[in-house]
């Protein structure tokens, strides 16, 4: 119990770190005019030339790695909870609409969510990155596309509990839409698993997108993320300056475990409140 509290505190403190990013950082990492490539690849507590303690060192580049890791977790962070936002919607949508129709559109639905469960995600995510392109926004459309199927086949199995209750019974009785019964009605009643869905799928889009970022087909080299940060000083370990790609990796470990236990609490929480 007290580590998923602390992963609820370490999940916060990621969050409220990297809105304030700008603030707690002392350099901006992708503004070249403050770079100094004489401070390039310095261990962790070294002094620069003009004087700045690097305490996590610094990249080939002479960025502060304990910037470049703020505001590498800002991207990864944001592109993870839009994906995750829109994923969510869409598939929540699909499968409701599965549910609540049956017959064919149900079949039509379920054999689409079954067909792309069958491909690994980051197979997916690679193939549409390959044709779309690298970007934000490609990131963005990789990760939904990759994501939206966990949401529907949940929804589905929510959606489909809910169908058999006395209070769709009544309300069909009243008159109301197919529409108005599914989304205002069952959709309310089925939030629980989605949420903790969306919570385990956020941990893994920030995975994913690292791993894209890691194999060059995430976000642009102008804005990396930790996965790029840790891709940058894969060819340093041999050579012994570990600590370009050791701190990134460590803050992506945090914040990965920390989400994954903070949903893991969320999810026992919802259960005790239904049960």
């Amino acid at each position: 119990m007290n580590l998923r509290r602390a992963a609820w505190a370490i999940a916060a403190l990621v969050v409220l770190v990297v809105a304030c990013a700008p603030f707690v950082a002392p350099q901006n990492p992708y503004d070249l005019a403050q770079l100094e490539l004489l401070d390039a690849k310095l261990a962790p507590g070294s002094a620069g030339i003009t004087g700045m303690t690097y305490w996590l060192g610094t990249d080939e580049q002479g960025r502060d790695l304990w910037s470049a890791i703020l505001y590498g977790l800002r991207v990864s962070l944001a592109v993870a909870t839009l994906a995750t936002l829109i994923a969510l919607t869409l598939g929540t949508a699909a499968g409701i609409t599965a549910a609540y129709a049956g017959g064919r559109t149900d079949e039509a639905i379920m054999r689409v969510v079954d067909l792309q469960l069958s491909f690994p995600a980051v197979l997916i995510a690679l193939v549409l990155l390959a044709v779309l392109g690298t970007g934000l926004d490609k990131v963005v459309v990789a990760l939904v596309c990759a994501q939206w199927a966990y949401y529907a086949r949940t929804a589905r199995s929510a959606a489909l509990v809910e169908r058999s209750k006395e209070y769709v019974d009544a309300a069909r009785a009243l008159g109301l839409s197919a529409q108005r019964i599914a989304f205002r009605h069952i959709l309310p009643n089925c939030m629980a698993p989605l949420i903790v869905v969306a919570s385990a799928q956020a941990a893994h889009a920030i995975a994913l997108e690292a791993t894209l970022s890691f194999l060059g087909l995430g976000v642009p080299v102008t804005s990396p993320t930790l996965g790029l940060l840790v891709a940058n000083g894969y060819p340093h370990l041999l050579a012994g300056r570990y600590w370009i790609s050791f701190y990134p990796g460590i803050a992506l470990l945090l914040a990965i475990v920390a989400l994954n236990l903070a949903g893991e609490r969320l999810r026992r929480k919802l259960d005790a409140k239904s049960g």
